[in-house]
């Protein structure tokens, strides 16, 4: 697998690639980056977006997991930019209890780049796998315009 991290204002981002498709994305700086076309886009990409010049991204994602988790993350990256959704609408979709859900959310392996963030309870703000926690899960959503739905 080969990874690089670039510096955001949500904190050092480590992208990684395996077999030609981005596979995680964590909150650590890489040390000794390796270097590959799909990297670099990616980490492009990922800059663009802490810029405000992004709002989709378009990279060939890879989710390892069960057939739910692939489909919660497919729910999740069809939520648009400066929208969100509950995790009881994604549910009602697939045809799952909202807490499945919740636990493929928290599983997302590529946060950010699949906007896990976008998702809320029902009563609101819920908790952020990412570092940081819900700061950066609320940091996400005021850099998306979306933070009005927190007031």
């Amino acid at each position: 697998m080969l990874q690089a991290s670039l510096d955001t204002p949500f904190g050092s981002l480590a992208v990684v690639e395996a077999a030609g498709a981005i596979v995680a994305l964590d909150w650590r700086h890489v040390a000794a980056p390796d270097a590959s076309p799909l990297l670099a886009e990616a980490l492009a990409q990922l800059a663009a977006y802490a810029e405000g010049r992004l709002e989709s991204f378009d990279l060939p994602l890879s989710v390892r997991g069960s057939t739910l988790q692939k489909a919660v993350c497919d729910a999740i990256f069809a939520i648009p930019f400066g929208h969100t959704r509950t995790y009881g609408e994604i549910a009602r979709e697939l045809g799952v209890p909202a807490q499945a859900v919740g636990q493929a959310c928290g599983g997302n392996p590529i946060p950010v780049i699949i906007p896990c963030h976008r998702v809320m309870g029902a009563r609101g703000l819920t908790g952020f796998s990412g570092a940081g926690g819900v700061e950066t899960k609320v940091a996400l959503l005021r850099h998306e315009g979306a933070a009005g739905l927190l007031i």
